[in-house]
């Protein structure tokens, strides 16, 4: 029997599928399916600071302070006693999923702030998550913003958070790092326990018609993975802590690149919120008869066995990677620009 276990931010797991942040994690019963078809772990919807932010502000115009000026106006206001607030919905949800799945739950918070990251981290630990995937999603679009201090950025709010919460911390990543090694490096110093590589930044798109930026979201593809298969490559080696893949794994296929490039765990959530959760169970099936097939007796003989410190030549991974790739097209097989 292959052994499927791996371990994802000092977790034991029994394989190395996740299901990453989705809507199909708003809800106790797709959670459930999940689990069903052999999820190792789930990490949870993202809790935003901006919307805490917005609606405390709404709650404070509306509900406390509607009658200030007013005093007549007290009797009429509405009871909001039961009031649940969008974070205290998040803690509750996130209670009752750790009541009844049996695999770790992973909270997902995407902050802004350095008291909101704290905060809230503190409030998710409390609640019982098992770990926090920090999503930093910033785009550094001001000129006098330069690269490391972007990269400070990244660290100090680790730093700071590392010293009030005592879970295990992963750090989900774009791939849009002058130097991704250096700043993984110093994250792990910092007291990180993992990355997740990469964040899907999605981008506006401009409507002709009326001369407008829209928004779209567009699932991934399995091309997607290629450059993650590249970065974690690289890191394996370089660095002890956890190395995520998210993006683009919508087959077993994605899943082994992955694993053999050196991933410990391999998140999805295009391919289920296209197929259904039961998806899961379908890739762990494939996955298993690929590597009976090749007699690999587990995962961990797998992981990392193409890593770039185990390539005969370890250039695959970098720049002689792009010579060749333009020399790879067409019939002349010299094609370069």
């Amino acid at each position: 029997m292959t052994d499927l276990s791996t371990t994802y931010l000092g977790l034991k797991l029994k394989n190395p599928l996740v299901p990453s942040s989705s809507p199909l994690c708003k809800h106790l019963d797709s959670a459930l399916r999940l689990e069903d078809a052999g999820a190792a772990a789930l990490v949870m919807h993202s809790l935003f600071e901006e919307e805490l932010r917005t609606e405390a502000e709404m709650a404070d115009r509306f509900l406390l302070n509607a009658n200030l000026g007013h005093g007549e106006a007290d009797g009429f206001l509405p009871d909001h006693g039961d009031y649940q607030s969008h974070l205290e919905h998040y803690l509750e949800h996130l209670r009752k999923l750790k009541e009844r799945l049996s695999i770790p739950v992973i909270a997902s918070l995407n902050g802004v702030s350095l008291s909101g990251w704290v905060d809230l981290g503190r409030e998710l630990q409390q609640a019982g998550a098992d770990a926090l995937e920090l999503n930093v999603y910033h785009v550094a679009a001001d000129a006098h913003y330069s690269g490391e201090s972007v990269e400070a950025r990244y660290v100090s709010l680790l730093s700071e958070l590392r010293g009030t919460v005592k879970l295990p911390v992963c750090m989900k990543l774009s791939p849009f790092f002058s130097s991704l090694p250096h700043l993984v490096k110093h994250l792990e110093l910092a007291g990180a326990r993992g990355v997740s590589l990469f964040n899907r930044f999605y981008q506006p798109d401009i409507d002709l018609d009326s001369l407008e930026l829209v928004d779209q979201l567009h699932l991934s593809s399995p091309e997607e993975a290629l450059l993650r298969i590249r970065w974690i490559a690289i890191l394996r080696g370089q660095t002890r802590i956890t190395l995520a893949a998210t993006g683009g794994v919508h087959g077993y296929e994605e899943v082994l690149k992955l694993l053999l490039a050196g991933a410990d765990v391999v998140h999805l959530a295009s391919a289920l919120l296209k197929h259904g959760p039961e998806r899961l169970g379908q890739i762990l099936a494939d996955m298993g008869i690929w590597m009976e097939e090749r007699e690999y007796a587990s995962v961990a003989q797998l992981k990392g066995s193409m890593s770039q410190r185990n390539l005969p030549d370890p250039s695959a991974v970098e720049r002689a990677s792009y010579i060749r790739v333009l020399d790879s097209y067409g019939p002349s097989r010299g094609v370069r620009s």
